[in-house]
């Protein structure tokens, strides 16, 4: 049996890998500025990047400002984007959200973590990945994807999201964080997803891997 790598060598290692893999990682939702990420970010709550990248075209092609959105019916919001899941409530957050920014933020994306949690169906990982990728501002936001991977890796005992994102920025320099979440998300969708993983092709898992996955995958250790 190989000896136990410490987390910080773990770490390390995702960061060479991932760099390799995807060294100019893109935001997978489609968006032109800060309030259409934002939208489409909302939109992708247990909904997939590739529908709601079907779905915004026609929505921002009927509004893709603030002033416009908030100028359409939640109806008018619900009938386009209906089969991206829970859309009542994302239309009406949508409708919600745009008149708040006018409201309170001159018709802008406000720039902080508390004025976006504030804001109707923005919640902490949103707000994160808006911070992030719409304004350059170091965060970890944490989905599915890096919440699995960070527990089948070992770098996180997997209790909650939010323990997963404390351990991330702890073990990951902050000038890697924003780049970094988007190349775990790339990695887990093509070789480690969460059933039916090639373990030939996860070379992650089985270099890094906890024995206990590796054991699931058959990934002698």
């Amino acid at each position: 049996m190989k000896p136990p790598l410490s987390p910080s060598a773990k770490a390390q290692r995702v960061m060479e890998v991932l760099q390799d893999l995807f060294p100019e990682p893109e935001v997978p939702l489609d968006h032109t500025d800060p309030y259409t990420l934002l939208i489409a970010v909302l939109l992708s709550a247990q909904c997939t990047d590739e529908r709601v990248n079907r779905i915004t075209p026609t929505l921002f092609r009927l509004a893709s400002t603030p002033d416009a959105m908030a100028q359409l019916t939640v109806e008018a919001i619900d009938a386009v984007v209906r089969s991206c899941g829970l859309s009542p409530t994302k239309a009406r957050n949508i409708h919600a959200l745009s008149r708040l920014l006018l409201e309170r933020h001159g018709g802008q994306v406000p720039t902080t973590l508390e004025e976006l949690e504030a804001l109707p169906g923005v919640g902490h990982k949103t707000a994160s990945v808006v911070m992030a990728q719409a304004f350059g501002v170091p965060s970890f936001p944490v989905d599915t994807h890096i919440h699995r991977l960070m527990t089948r890796w070992g770098l996180t005992d997997g209790r909650s999201v939010v323990q997963t994102e404390r351990d991330a920025k702890a073990l990951f320099p902050e000038d890697r964080w924003n780049a970094l979440h988007i190349q775990i998300i790339l990695y887990g969708r093509r070789f480690s997803p969460a059933r039916g993983l090639d373990p030939d092709e996860d070379i992650l898992l089985r270099e890094i891997g906890t024995p206990e996955e590796q054991a699931k995958w058959g990934i002698p250790t």
